[in-house]
């Protein structure tokens, strides 16, 4: 039990990214539409916009970046726990 607890399978690696594209997407989309929300404007998608002001281009660039890495954190702990969950599986089989 130890070492599928500590081995990185090939399924937990493939769940990994793909939870991570889908999280990325969603947590893409959600901020968008809060920023639209919260300040009337669309997000920002190119940094080097001359209309962009500065404040506004380092808020969003925070708010995205903690989301992202927020969405990769929570996606390699569903792609662990799927992949211990296939492992026991197979191991009681």
């Amino acid at each position: 039990m130890a070492q599928i607890e500590t081995e990185q399978t090939l399924v937990e690696k493939v769940g990994t990214l793909a939870l991570t594209l889908a999280a990325g997407w969603v947590a893409q989309k959600a901020v968008s539409m809060i920023w639209k929300g919260v300040t009337g404007n669309d997000a920002p998608s190119k940094a080097d916009d001359p209309e962009l002001d500065l404040v506004q281009a380092t808020v969003f660039a925070a708010v995205a970046a903690g989301t992202a890495v927020f969405a990769k954190r929570m996606a390699a702990r569903g792609a662990h726990s799927a992949a211990l969950r296939i492992a026991a599986r197979r191991a009681a089989l």
